[in-house]
């Protein structure tokens, strides 16, 4: 099939998309100290996985489950605050900004390079065309 490529590419696309959002959604919560479960947010990692689609024959990337990081949370003394311990420290999140900053271009460059090779591989079936035409 003429149009794997364009398949692959476009996996690859949504998977990143997905790395950005969760990115996003990490940078978004790393000052909540208390999120449903009572303790800090927790940053998220997204799990890739490369799936054979058996019916078209093509590796498709997939985000397979979001997982959370088990690295430890962050303690900054600060008494006053309204989710301090008996001891006076805080538990903030286990997310680093930098990190999720680095993460968050990576993805997108990822994404680009996906898109120009969807660009290229579709530029290429329509040059094909036209030398069928001819």
């Amino acid at each position: 099939m003429i149009f794997k490529g364009l398949e692959t590419s476009v996996t690859g696309m949504a998977a990143q998309r997905i790395r950005i959002d969760i990115s996003s959604s990490n940078l978004a919560n790393v000052n909540s100290t208390r999120a449903e479960n009572g303790q800090p947010y927790r940053r998220k990692v997204p799990v890739f996985q490369a799936v054979l689609d058996k019916e078209s024959g093509v590796y498709q990337v997939r985000v397979a489950k979001v997982v959370p990081d088990p690295s430890p949370f962050k303690m900054r003394y600060d008494p006053k605050h309204p989710d301090a311990g008996p001891d006076g420290y805080v538990r903030l999140p286990n997310v680093d900004p930098l990190r999720e900053m680095v993460d968050m271009m990576s993805a997108i460059r990822t994404y680009e390079a996906n898109l120009t090779a969807f660009n290229t591989h579709k530029d290429m079936l329509i040059k094909s065309l036209e030398l069928i035409k001819v």
